[in-house]
C-alpha cells in the first residue's frame, strides 16, 4: 500500500492481515481528499480516524498538509503495525498520533475538535450511529463515512456522497 498524494506520495505503508482489516483502496484514498480539499483548507486542519486499520487516512492526511493527525485502533495486530507505520514520520513538522482501544469508549474523553473525522468501521458491526452520536462534541467540520449500508444520520446533513461499487462515502456536517 502507498500513499497517494502530498510530500510522502509513493512511500509504502505496511498492511495488516486482510482477515483483521478492509484498507481503503488507493483511488478512494484519493477521491476522499480531492473531494476533502473542495470542502476545507488542508493547512492546519486536524483529522482523526476512527478505526484506523493500517493507519493510512491520518499518514495521507499528513502527506496533503494537515497539521495534526490522530488514528484509534482497536485491533492489537492493526495496532502494532501502525506504530510502525508512524514511526518513519515522527521527525517532522506535524502530528501524528495514535491511540490503541476502543474508539466509542475513547472518543467521548478527547477535549480537543477536529476538524475532519473518517469513520470507516467495519462494515457491518452497527456502529456507525454509535460512533456519531460519540463524535457529536468534537467534530469542528466535516464527517466522512465509508459505508455499504444505509446510516441514519441524524443530527448531520448530507454534503456529498459518492458511490464505489457497493460501498459509499458520504461526507456531513453537523445540522
Amino acid at each position: 500500500m502507498n500513499i497517494t498524494s502530498g510530500k510522502f506520495k509513493g512511500h509504502k505503508i505496511i498492511a495488516p492481515d486482510e482477515k483483521i482489516t478492509r484498507p481503503t483502496l488507493s483511488k478512494i484514498r484519493m477521491s476522499i481528499f480531492n473531494t476533502l480539499q473542495t470542502i476545507i483548507n488542508f493547512e492546519g486542519s486536524s483529522f482523526l480516524d476512527m478505526y484506523a486499520g493500517s493507519g493510512i487516512m491520518a499518514l495521507e492526511a499528513v502527506s496533503r498538509g494537515f497539521k495534526y493527525a490522530a488514528a484509534i485502533e482497536k485491533n492489537p495486530k492493526a495496532a502494532s503495525v501502525i506504530k510502525r507505520n508512524y514511526q518513519k514520520y515522527s521527525d517532522y513538522e506535524f502530528e501524528l498520533k495514535f491511540i490503541q482501544g476502543d474508539s466509542l469508549k475513547i472518543v467521548p474523553k478527547i477535549k480537543e475538535k477536529f476538524d475532519v473525522i473518517y469513520i470507516d468501521p467495519p462494515y457491518f458491526s452497527g456502529v456507525y450511529e454509535q460512533s456519531l452520536k460519540a463524535i457529536e462534541n468534537i467534530t469542528s467540520g466535516v464527517v466522512i463515512l465509508e459505508h455499504v449500508t444505509d446510516i441514519d444520520c441524524s443530527g448531520y446533513n448530507v454534503i456529498r456522497q459518492k458511490k464505489y461499487g457497493d460501498k459509499f462515502v458520504t461526507f456531513l456536517i453537523k445540522a
